[in-house]
């Protein structure tokens, strides 16, 4: 099984320290979140992996050049010039005939990637999500009106979502709705829905951090701190 993993982007809610340092090499414990990523699809036998690299790409070649690896990791580089979207990079990405998972390179979890595959196959689906529940509080009186009437009134209530983990299987033909140039991967959604494919969804309740804002990074440094164990791979 191959995956590819989406590591171009700026960064930018992490700022000032992604202006020096690209964000999948911000530190989580003894080592970044993309070694993390990397030993974890390799204990689930995922050892053939390809790199989407952009801003400040060149450090993260130079410190996987230096640090052991398990065995039979095998690690390809795909450079994006400007950038081509969350999905859009899949495009610079050779010889993508099969079955394989991708995922954004900021993710720190303890979702079984082996699971996930089993599932989408079962699915018959052009393209697979996995999901997590997601709690989200509103801290203010929700109103519910029509032609200017109040119809109702929640206060401060909590709504419950399901949200991407950032952690997708393609099948290769969803690939040929990526269009030319850059493509966000919720346009792509919508254009497999539209066309009739099956995108299907992995509910997971595993461990998952996405390390984008620095209140989720916070978190997994707690997280990690307490349970080391728990994502040792």
């Amino acid at each position: 099984m191959r995956a590819v993993i989406l590591a171009g982007g700026l960064g930018t809610r992490l700022r000032p320290y992604t202006t020096i340092l690209p964000k999948p090499l911000v530190p989580l414990g003894d080592r970044p979140i993309l070694e993390h990523i990397l030993r974890r699809l390799s204990s689930c036998g995922i050892t053939d992996i390809d790199l989407c690299v952009g801003h400040l790409g060149e450090l993260i070649q130079v410190y996987f050049s230096q640090v052991a690896l398990p065995d039979g990791v095998e690690l390809r580089w795909h450079w994006e010039d400007e950038p081509l979207g969350t999905a859009g990079a899949l495009g610079l990405v050779p010889g993508l005939d099969e079955t394989f998972i991708a995922m954004n390179g900021d993710i720190l979890t303890t979702l079984d990637y082996g699971q996930l595959i089993e599932h989408h196959r079962r699915a018959d689906a052009a393209l697979t999500i996995a999901t997590h529940g997601k709690r989200v509080d509103i801290d203010l009186g929700v109103i519910e009106s029509h032609d200017g009437v109040i119809t109702g009134y929640r206060e401060k209530p909590t709504l419950n979502y399901d949200v991407s983990m950032g952690i997708y299987v393609y099948e290769p033909r969803a690939l040929d709705h990526l269009g030319d140039g850059a493509c966000h991967f919720p346009d792509l959604v919508l254009r497999l829905i539209e066309a009739g494919e099956r995108v299907a969804a992995f509910p997971s309740e595993a461990e998952w951090y996405d390390i984008g804002t620095f209140a989720e990074y916070e978190r997994a440094v707690k997280e990690l701190e307490r349970r080391p164990e728990l994502f040792r791979a």
